[in-house]
């Protein structure tokens, strides 16, 4: 391996990054302006994340990890920041108490702006113009000042970040996350579903448990820890120069990180092992993760842990499939079983999104719930045959009332899918399907709380 710095990326092929700057200086400025900004997260935070994940590689906690599939500025408010946290909150508690272990709480936020597009230009009413890339390239609006590429747009995400993680932290640490009040949101969720029956049962004991702890003298007043929780930040490192201005030298420690985020990911399309953006990855010393689809080999994959995880540290490298609900039970099994047989310390988790998306017979991009859901089992399944801990959902989610994922058990039809459908990118479950979710993986965590690993839903 070639000596590593931020920038030896920048060496190697790259792909999904734009280099069609018109003012390529004004790109330099920026990125040398990024680097002088504070930075948004401490390396202390991401070592503490990365033991909590070391914790979900040896099966004693689970990982979710959600939000928006990508933030915009046009709806940047902190209505839309509070609904999110709120529902990571309800669906954590729910996990919590079925599973009888902690979650570690993973947003999609304060960065996840940039996306990779399968073509390079679109073209409507027979005007071509580049694709929409992320609010921090390239503006959404189809006409050609919208869409031409804008460093100023790094800056502007940057500010945005750092806006949303100050929210964060306020929500996390001032009393909004108390524990009972989280619970209340829960219940009043289970009260107005149509499967409320199905979920009370949970809802009741959770309530049981807590009035014993007041009976005891367990309250938010009494231990403060109740009222308080830890929220970690993540995006898909996609634009290296971004993500390059930001990484600094940790002055404790020597070493390297990234501070854009507590933990970056590499996209499917991007994880090639000699491409830049596994380069870069490679040196930070932030807690990772890897898109795995159907395309990827055993022996594909072992490389690429070598290459990212190569002193083998539990919670540094999570894996995260997407596979489609026709493909995962034919793809996984082998992967799964070529890093148990090798002793690699990696967390699985599984993204039932990306690989579940269809057209409507209207035109609208969606994703039906059941697919969604046949995955999340059908990963699990998978994973407690080959001995492996299933743990993690990596969910893309609003807590807005959208209508852009079919289904669920309001049933979302096709004909409602243009009433709210928002966002700017990729379908997300709204905050009824994503609850729903967590309660239908909880059911079996409920019935199954003598396995040594998180079982299948429903």
């Amino acid at each position: 391996m070639q000596r590593w710095t931020p920038s030896s990326w920048r060496a190697r092929p790259a792909k999904h990054i734009p280099v069609d700057y018109a003012d390529t200086n004004a790109l330099v400025v920026a990125e040398d302006r990024l680097r002088s900004m504070p930075p948004l997260v401490f390396a202390g935070e991401a070592r503490r994340l990365k033991g909590l994940l070391g914790s979900v590689a040896k099966g004693e906690a689970f990982l979710l990890q959600g939000g928006d599939c990508a933030e915009s500025f046009r709806e940047f408010h902190a209505d839309n920041i509070r609904d999110t946290f709120r529902l990571i909150l309800q669906m954590a508690v729910v996990l919590t108490f079925a599973g009888g272990k902690p979650v570690v709480k993973v947003g999609r936020l304060a960065g996840q702006f940039a996306k990779p597009r399968s073509e390079a230009t679109e073209t409507i009413d027979g005007v071509t113009l580049p694709s929409y890339r992320g609010d921090n390239i390239n503006g959404q609006d189809f006409d050609p000042i919208s869409r031409a590429p804008d460093p100023e747009r790094l800056l502007k995400a940057y500010g945005q970040s750092a806006s949303t993680l100050n929210l964060l932290r306020a929500y996390a640490g001032g009393g909004y996350a108390d524990l009972y009040n989280i619970h209340n949101w829960t219940q009043g969720y289970v009260d107005d579903s149509p499967l409320g029956a199905r979920y009370r049962e949970l809802t009741d004991k959770i309530s049981e448990a807590l009035t014993f702890m007041a009976a005891v003298g367990v309250t938010p007043e009494t231990h403060p820890d109740l009222k308080r929780v830890e929220v970690f930040t993540s995006h898909e490192a996609l634009l290296l120069g971004f993500e390059e201005a930001m990484t600094r030298v940790d002055s404790q420690g020597g070493e390297w990180f990234d501070t854009s985020a507590h933990m970056l990911w590499i996209g499917e399309r991007t994880r090639g092992l000699d491409g830049a953006h596994v380069e870069f990855m490679r040196g930070i010393r932030n807690p990772i993760g890897c898109k795995c689809g159907p395309a990827m080999e055993p022996d594909e994959l072992l490389r690429l842990i070598d290459v990212l995880n190569p002193n083998n540290e539990p919670g540094r490298l999570t894996v995260i499939g997407r596979f489609g609900s026709d493909k995962v039970e034919a793809r996984l099994p082998a992967l799964m079983r070529a890093t148990a047989r090798a002793g690699r310390q990696v967390v699985w988790s599984i993204d039932p999104m990306h690989g579940n998306t269809l057209k409507a017979a209207n035109g609208y991009k969606t994703r039906p719930f059941d697919r969604i859901l046949k995955e999340v089992r059908s990963f699990v399944e998978v994973a407690r045959a080959e001995g492996v801990h299933p743990g993690g959902l990596h969910l893309e989610m609003t807590g807005q009332n959208v209508t852009e994922c079919l289904g669920g058990a309001r049933a979302l039809a096709e004909d409602e899918l243009s009433h709210r459908y928002h966002t700017h990118c990729d379908p997300r479950l709204n905050a009824d399907q994503a609850l729903e979710l967590a309660f239908l993986v909880a059911e079996n965590l409920k019935a199954r709380r003598s396995a040594p690993i998180w079982a299948a839903a429903g």
